[in-house]
This record gives C-alpha cells, structure tokens and sequence, in this order.
C-alpha cells in the first residue's frame, strides 16, 4: 500500500474535529476511506464481511454499497441506535463470542474497537476464528501513547487518567463517555505487533499507520516513537491457508 496522502489526512483530522458536531459526515468519510484501504488487498463484490463492533453501521452500509454482503455485530445497543440509526439485519453480540461458524467470513472488519476491549488477544483470536483460511482480517485501533489515545479528553491522559476526566468534567459540565479500565484500555502499538507476529495462523500483510501521509510503514518499526507518532496502528491479517488441515 502506498502512503496516503496530506489531503487525505488533512480532510479526516478536520472531520474528526467536528465529530461531535458532524457525527454522520465524520463517519461517513471514514467508512468510505476503510473499505476503500480494504478494496485495495480484496474486492468485496459478492464477498462476506462481518463489521466487529462497527455501532451505527456506517461501515457496514458503505460495504454493502460496493457489492459486499456485510453483517454487523454490536455489542451496545445504545451505539447501534447512536444518531437515530437502524441498520436492517444488525445483530447485537459480544466480539469475543461470534455467533457464527469458523471460516464464515471473506473479510473480518474491526475500527477503532481494540481499545475498547479488555482482552484483546481473544478479541483477535475471535476475528481469526471467523476469518476464512487465505481470507482478509482488517484491524485498527487507537494506541494510548497517541494524541488521541484518551478520546475525548485527549491529550491531556498524558498527565493521567484520572486528572483527564476530572478536567473534562470540569469543562463540559458532564462526566467523559470513557473511563480507563472499564470502556477504554491502554493497548499499545509494540506488545500488538509482538502478538500478531507471533501467532503461526496469520500472516501480517501491512502494519502501519492509519492516517500519517508519509512513512507510515516506517513509524511503526521505531519503539518508543511509534507509540506516540502512530496515531491510528492499522494491521492488515490474511489467515494462513493451513490452520484447518491439522
């Protein structure tokens, strides 16, 4: 894949600075940018797509526009009625506990959900197990050595957890939709790759950054830097065609 470019980036940080504001262009514009880095390793015509944890369905409507049968599965049914949404045949369901049969999917999708879960190697494993052999696993998440690593009250869970929320509170009057240890967990970019690299039932095809318009390969090979300059980790997985000959 080659690096995106500064006019992409620049387009997707204004919309997600306007996210609170401009939820469905903010959404809409990064759905459309996903399955398009998607439709670069597999085309989606005709192909199954199971959405992880992709709330209101923006993700799963843009794949299901491009010719792919996609089904989302939710765990919270507030976020699969987020902004007054419904999308048809959304199943609420936990990712580390799929309701579907090994190998089911072409492409096993999941943005920005890994650090929202406590246990993220079974999440993965959850995606593998669902992944046909040869098939395409697409996972991003934001680091929490990344500017944005405390959603809303970013930067400042750089000076603390805690001392984040107490600020938010203090500013908008309400406490922070997130709260670390509970819907927001400290997964970082080195101990991620580590464990991708190191399972024998996929193969990493990219591992970069989400967003960044140049070296975006490159950042993710520097410790320590790579953990703030990231921003966005995105790994794109093929499941090995031997897992199921054993």
């Amino acid at each position: 894949m080659k690096d995106p470019s500064i006019r992409r980036s620049l387009t997707l940080f204004r919309a997600f600075m306007n996210e609170q504001s401009e939820p469905e262009h903010c959404y809409g514009l990064l759905a459309r940018d996903a399955v398009s880095q998607v439709e670069r390793y597999e085309p989606l015509t005709g192909r199954t797509v199971l959405d992880i944890g992709g709330g209101s369905g923006h993700f799963t409507e843009e794949f299901r526009r491009r010719g792919a049968r996609c089904y989302l599965f939710e765990p919270d049914p507030a976020e699969l009625g987020a902004h007054g949404r419904r999308t048809p045949g959304a199943v609420l369901a936990d990712g580390y506990l799929l309701p579907v049969p090994d190998g089911t999917a072409d492409v096993c999708f999941s943005s920005n959900v890994l650090e929202h879960v406590a246990d993220p190697q079974t999440f993965i494993s959850e995606m593998v197990r669902v992944t046909r052999p040869g098939g395409l696993i697409y996972l991003s998440f934001t680091n929490w050595y990344s500017p944005w690593g405390g959603h809303e009250t970013a930067p400042w869970h750089y000076l603390g957890a805690a001392r984040a929320r107490a600020r938010y509170e203090r500013k908008h009057g309400r406490p922070a939709k997130h709260t670390l240890g509970e819907n927001l967990f400290a997964v970082h970019v080195g101990p991620t790759l580590r464990h991708v690299r190191s399972r024998d039932d996929v193969q990493v095809v990219t591992a970069r950054s989400r967003y960044w318009p140049f070296l975006a390969g490159a950042i993710t090979r520097v410790p320590g830097v790579r953990e703030i300059a990231t921003w966005n980790l995105l790994l794109i997985l093929r499941r090995c065609p031997h897992v199921d000959e054993h």
